[in-house]
């Protein structure tokens, strides 16, 4: 007999931390690629997603604490966003941007998943859905614009 009860809080701050190191990891593969670029207006854009993987795990982090949970401290050993900057280099910027898109969606498909898990409170989901998967799904939008000009840098 199984006599665990079911702890919204936990799971919720569970949740929210494997969210959570999916943003760090995408801040740290942003911090890596914006070393393999020489055009200024890429940068640029690139620094604005990363930025918007920085406020999400803002968000996140005051929500753990919120639910009164620790936040995660690091990514771990999880990475969606490909390749150290060191193998980068090697295969070059088109499969860097490649590489972060797959990220991107990676993250999206977690969000999704979050979205539809029957453990985390509908509480969470507003959180989810507009401040961290709508912006997710414009940096694929972003991504795949930065590829179709790629002959410019």
């Amino acid at each position: 007999m199984n006599t665990t009860m079911y702890d919204p809080l936990t799971s919720d701050t569970t949740a929210l931390n494997a969210l959570l190191r999916g943003e760090m990891a995408a801040v740290e593969a942003y911090t890596r690629a914006l070393g393999l670029f020489g055009d200024d207006e890429l940068i640029g854009d690139l620094q604005k997603i990363r930025d918007d993987h920085s406020r999400a795990v803002r968000l996140l982090r005051d929500r753990v604490v919120q639910l009164a949970g620790v936040p995660a401290e690091s990514s771990g050993a999880w990475s969606a966003f490909g390749a150290d900057a060191s193998a980068t280099k090697v295969i070059g910027p088109t499969t860097a941007l490649a590489a972060l898109r797959q990220g991107e969606e990676h993250i999206i498909s977690e969000y999704e998943a979050a979205l539809t898990d029957a453990e985390i409170s509908p509480d969470c989901h507003p959180m989810i859905q507009t401040d961290l998967l709508t912006p997710t799904q414009k940096h694929v939008d972003e991504l795949n614009r930065l590829l179709g000009g790629q002959n410019r840098w």
